[in-house]
């Protein structure tokens, strides 16, 4: 009970005074268990309920609610890439060293404000894998797409809750840069097939997905290595995440590309050698009869048989 006792105080403290004064009682802030709560249910929905759900039923016809939804999330992402070069990336900030400016200045609360905005859209994301359990595509509802997104939230919450600013926000402006081609490429997909010919390179997207957990990793943990004033729970807290990021798409990439692409080529390799089979079975009997002279006598006792008849 003393121990249970001293994890509840301790909670306390690290929500109540160690934590963000500023973002303390905006909307979903004051605990990590809404939060929780909310990405747990996520996962119930698109592993367990929705398939239940739909099991019966045809696959909805979604296109024009996916494009108007998708070129929602390009614009979002437009304005939270826009909000976070606004906050100093490539003006201001150092990408060696920034630490957070936990002032009430307006420079600093519209970066607060811009993070929390960043969280709040990754609850907009749900609405991916939701899409896909509607349309019956359960085969897109992978390991990994169910992880990343049931993930984000809770890490970014922790985010805005003490770190609302400085080196994290790295890994947003890099994120919504990629959200922006991700979400572009999925309109142009929800357009059509006369459009969706077009889109040879989702698996270079899948590639710059993999780069930019490359560039937060060494990002994150160059601060391992020089003194920064910015807390090192968080350097590894981005950096392990970015590295189990890498590790899924990496793992994606492979099955989706590269195996896939083997498969396809032994598939025409044993069509090729099937056909060349089947060809040489056809001939055999032919070249055979000419070989051993039988065919060759069949043509002459025919040509014999004619002249002796006239």
């Amino acid at each position: 009970m003393e121990a249970l006792s001293r994890l509840v105080e301790g909670y306390h403290d690290l929500m109540d005074n160690k934590s963000d004064q500023r973002v303390k009682d905006w909307f979903l802030m004051s605990s990590p268990f809404p939060t929780l709560a909310i990405c747990l249910t996520y996962v119930f929905t698109v592993k367990v309920l929705g398939p239940k759900l739909m099991e019966n039923r045809k696959p909805m016809e979604l296109k024009k609610v996916l494009i108007f939804y998708n070129l929602f999330q390009v614009l979002f992402s437009i304005w939270l890439f826009r909000e976070s070069l606004k906050s100093g990336w490539f003006s201001t900030y150092s990408f060696r060293c920034q630490p957070v400016d936990y002032s009430r200045s307006p420079e600093a609360m519209r970066t607060v404000h811009g993070c929390w905005w960043y969280y709040f859209s990754k609850f907009t994301e749900f609405f991916d894998t939701i899409f896909f359990v509607m349309r019956k595509k359960f085969d897109h509802v992978s390991k990994l797409h169910v992880i990343h997104h049931g993930i984000m939230p809770m890490s970014v919450w922790f985010g805005v809750k003490f770190t609302p600013g400085g080196h994290s926000t790295f890994f947003g402006m890099l994120n919504t840069f990629v959200h922006i081609i991700m979400y572009s490429y999925y309109l142009l997909a929800a357009l059509g097939p006369k459009v969706q010919k077009y889109l040879w390179w989702k698996k270079y997207l899948t590639a710059l997905q993999m780069v930019q957990f490359v560039l937060v990793f060494l990002h994150a943990f160059q601060l391992l290595f020089i003194d920064c004033d910015y807390p090192r729970a968080f350097v590894w807290w981005i950096g392990m995440h970015a590295v189990l990021f890498y590790y899924l798409f990496s793992d994606f990439y492979k099955q989706a590309y590269l195996k896939k692409a083997k498969r396809n080529k032994a598939s025409v390799k044993v069509e090729a050698d099937s056909i060349k089979s089947e060809t040489k079975d056809r001939m055999l009997p032919l070249l055979n009869g000419f070989g051993n002279g039988s065919a060759l006598g069949d043509v002459r006792q025919r040509m014999a048989g004619a002249v002796a008849s006239q």
